[in-house]
């Protein structure tokens, strides 16, 4: 056992609700243990400003054609996080040595090697006296990476914790419906080169396409329990018609951005069918990348467990167990890890794994050329 670390960990979504924080103790290898978890929400007018900027921005162009806008955005996102972390700091009496900031994605185009998340790393390091690593994804694309997704090495170490803790065996998967639903299949420890062998990729949509299409049909920001979709009745021609046009991500390979995807097609259904068929649009393209991981897998029956807001939805779990004859799949809170900060705690442990220039991303992750690196360090103070 190396060196361990109190890190903490800020992570923003792509369902722009707020931001979660977590400190964790760690290694940047097998050793984790959660000290803390707190969500810090959003005002309606920041979540307002960031829909408008993240609509704004289509292209490199337009991220300087609204370069002002951005960095006014960008400080007041970062304030937010100043704000956050130093009531944690002060409340908690534990002492941190580094924070892991995500920031607030607005844009990711992994074909131009652009990602853009607001979120500026020196101000939050000067404010907050922590050394700070941020800006996570831009090495990966820099060896031909898609940027996404960076938690599998993270859901590894929680799956063999949990593993060995529930006697739950492999392979075991881990299901991520966040904004965008990714999976990650794990490996035992004892596969000595199981770094090389942890694969995942992004599979579609998860909470996004139901939240827009709630958002813009009703005063509610999300479909609490699935409730809205129960209530409703698929739209079987709509449904088969917008499966059919879905072509983005075929073969897996390529990472997703809540921008690939568009409720367009629900147009004109009331506001519970059309929740009912964007529902089950959602867990069909997720079923299709669970069956893609089990013909991996070469097994028809693994152990799925599901963090991430979407697993909340209860009807959408249902809809995606509805599509398999033999499916487990457990919500990753019955095994001692709470759901919700999952990813908060992944990007404090990269920002360890960052500090000791130990790779974040892998071939079989992201698609990058070899093992790489990745986070900015900046110590402002």
């Amino acid at each position: 056992m190396g060196k361990i670390y109190t890190a903490m960990g800020f992570m923003s979504g792509t369902s722009l609700d707020g931001v979660d924080v977590s400190i964790i103790k760690s290694d940047g290898n097998r050793e984790i243990s959660s000290i803390l978890n707190e969500y810090f929400e959003y005002n309606k007018e920041l979540i307002q400003k960031i829909l408008n900027i993240r609509e704004k921005i289509t292209n490199l162009e337009k991220l300087s054609e609204y370069s002002n806008e951005i960095n006014d955005l960008e400080r007041e996102i970062t304030l937010f996080h100043v704000k956050a972390a130093n009531e944690i700091l002060e409340k908690s009496k534990y002492s941190v040595d580094l924070i892991g900031f995500h920031g607030q994605t607005i844009f990711h185009d992994p074909k131009n090697k652009i990602t853009k998340q607001l979120g500026d790393g020196k101000l939050l390091s000067q404010l907050t006296k922590k050394k700070v690593i941020y800006n996570f994804r831009q090495n990966d694309l820099e060896n031909g990476g898609q940027g996404a997704p960076l938690t599998p090495i993270f859901h590894n170490v929680l799956a063999n914790k949990i593993s060995k803790k529930f006697n739950l065996g492999f392979p075991l998967n881990i299901l991520n419906i966040g904004g965008i639903s990714n999976i990650t299949s794990t490996v035992s420890w004892e596969n000595l080169e199981h770094l090389e062998k942890i694969y995942a990729f992004d599979i579609g949509p998860g909470n996004c396409l139901i939240d827009e299409w709630i958002r813009k049909n009703s005063p509610k920001k999300y479909d609490e329990n699935g409730l809205i979709a129960s209530s409703g009745t698929v739209d079987k021609l709509v449904l088969n018609q917008a499966l059919e046009n879905f072509t983005v991500n075929s073969n897996y390979k390529k990472s997703l951005d809540i921008k690939d995807f568009d409720v367009f097609f629900a147009k004109g259904l009331s506001l519970e069918n059309g929740a009912a068929t964007v529902t089950s649009f959602t867990a069909s393209l997720i079923t299709d990348g669970m069956n893609y991981a089990h013909k991996i897998n070469q097994s028809d029956m693994n152990k799925w467990l599901v963090c991430g807001g979407g697993r909340k939805n209860k009807h959408l779990l249902e809809s995606i167990k509805n599509n398999f004859e033999k499916i487990s799949i457990d919500q990753i809170d019955l095994y001692g890890i709470d759901g919700d900060f999952v990813e908060s705690q992944a990007f404090a442990y990269l920002a360890i794994r960052s500090l000791l220039k130990l790779p974040i991303s892998f071939p079989d992750t992201t698609g990058c050329k070899e093992p790489s690196t990745g986070g900015v360090i900046v110590k402002n103070f």
